[in-house]
Parts: C-alpha cells; sequence; structure tokens
C-alpha cells in the first residue's frame, strides 16, 4: 500500500483517491463477504475477506499520511474495545465469576456514547446503514430504555394499523403520503423481526435469492408453465 500511494513512482488510481472515494467500495465488498457466506463457498470468502481487509490498509495508509493515526491504532483500538466489552472474559476475577450479565454488552456500549458526548441513545447509528438493517438497530436502540412493544402481539397490531393507514394513503392518491405510510409499515414489519429475533436484512436478502432461485426454474421450464 506504501508502494502504491507513493507520490513519484505509486498508482495513479490508488494515488487519486481519498476516504470518500474508498467508502463505496468497503460497502461492496462486505456485501461481497456476505454473499459467499451465503452460498458457503469457503474459496470465494477467503478471497473476499482479503478484499475487504485491503480496504482497512488503505484507509490506514491515507490516515497515516496526514498523522491521524496507524494500522497499529485501528487493531489496539479494536483490542481494547474488546477487553471492555467483555468483562465475563478479560475482567476482574470476581467479574470472570459472576459470568456474562444480560444485556451487559448494550450497557457497555451505552456508557461509551455517553463518555462522547452524544446524548441521544440513538446516536451513533451510522445514516449509511441499508435502510432495512438501521430500523432494526434503531428499534432495539429505543427497546433498550423502555420504548417498545411489550410483546410481538403489539407489533402484529402496528402492522395492521400501518396497513389500514396505507390503504387510506393510497385513496387520497397523493405519492407524498403513499411512501410515508409505506415507509411506516416496513418499519413496522422490521420491528416484527426483532421481536421474533430474526435479522430483516438476512431475512430479505434469503427471500431475493428464493425468488431468483424459483424464477430461473419457471423460465427453464419453458412458456405456459405455471
Amino acid at each position: 500500500m506504501d508502494r502504491l500511494r507513493d507520490p513519484d513512482s505509486g498508482c495513479p488510481w490508488d494515488l487519486e483517491q481519498d476516504f470518500s472515494t474508498i467508502a463505496p467500495y468497503t460497502i461492496e465488498e462486505a456485501y461481497e463477504v456476505a454473499d459467499a457466506i451465503a452460498r458457503e463457498d469457503m474459496a470465494a470468502l477467503c478471497d473476499e475477506l482479503g478484499d475487504l481487509l485491503f480496504q482497512v490498509v488503505f484507509y490506514a495508509r491515507m490516515a497515516s499520511e496526514t498523522g491521524a493515526f496507524e494500522f497499529s491504532d485501528i487493531v489496539n483500538a479494536i483490542c481494547d474495545k474488546l477487553l471492555r466489552r467483555h468483562p465475563h472474559v478479560f475482567g476482574s476475577e470476581a467479574e470472570r465469576a459472576a459470568g456474562p450479565a444480560e444485556g451487559s454488552w448494550e450497557r457497555i456500549k451505552a456508557k461509551e456514547r455517553g463518555g462522547s458526548g452524544e446524548e441521544s441513545v440513538l446516536a451513533g447509528v451510522a445514516n449509511s446503514l441499508p435502510a432495512l438493517k438501521r430500523a432494526q438497530k434503531l428499534g432495539k436502540r429505543a427497546a433498550g430504555v423502555g420504548f417498545d412493544w411489550p410483546d410481538r402481539r403489539g407489533v402484529r397490531e402496528k402492522i395492521a394499523e400501518e396497513l389500514e393507514e396505507l390503504e387510506e394513503a393510497v385513496g387520497t392518491r397523493d405519492p407524498a403520503k403513499v411512501e410515508e405510510e409505506f415507509g411506516d409499515l416496513l418499519f413496522a414489519i422490521v420491528n416484527l423481526a426483532r421481536h421474533l429475533d430474526v435479522d430483516a436484512e438476512k431475512a430479505l436478502m434469503g427471500a431475493n435469492r428464493k425468488f431468483e432461485r424459483r424464477f430461473a426454474e419457471i423460465a427453464a421450464a419453458g412458456p405456459g408453465r405455471p
């Protein structure tokens, strides 16, 4: 990476990049890792993990050029975080003896957020996350402070309510209102996924793959087949 970013003899494309231009590639590589796992293709997974690691190295090199941080700082930061968030493994003798406490991970994360000056419990949920993933994280954060339905029955009632409101919006023929109500319905469905301990993003990806597989089977069967 040092050679690629060398101002005199480096690669022109690599030299042109900055954090913002590399970010989309990072997201793409993370999805390709997830796809390799879903396909249970270990050779592809090994290859895609290398591509993802390269993204980290790229960021580290660019940061090093400005004196912001080094690759070793990245490694030390995650090591410190793992130590901090696993007191039942790395903590005092008493903490290890007590074992993992329910909700301790989220409490420790909340304490970290408080220490960084972020006031909202929803702070830190990245805007760049896929919408389904972000909705699920927002719901989980809110549930952590008691802002939640007591069980999934309440969520199902909310979904039914949002369906009715969507139908009413369709009747107004107001595209903005329809979009808003459809978003509310999706958000409620994502919260049902959370209550069922289902990853909404992963579930939809699986449904997409199922649709592609079945469509291919129907297409292969030829015209006129159901």
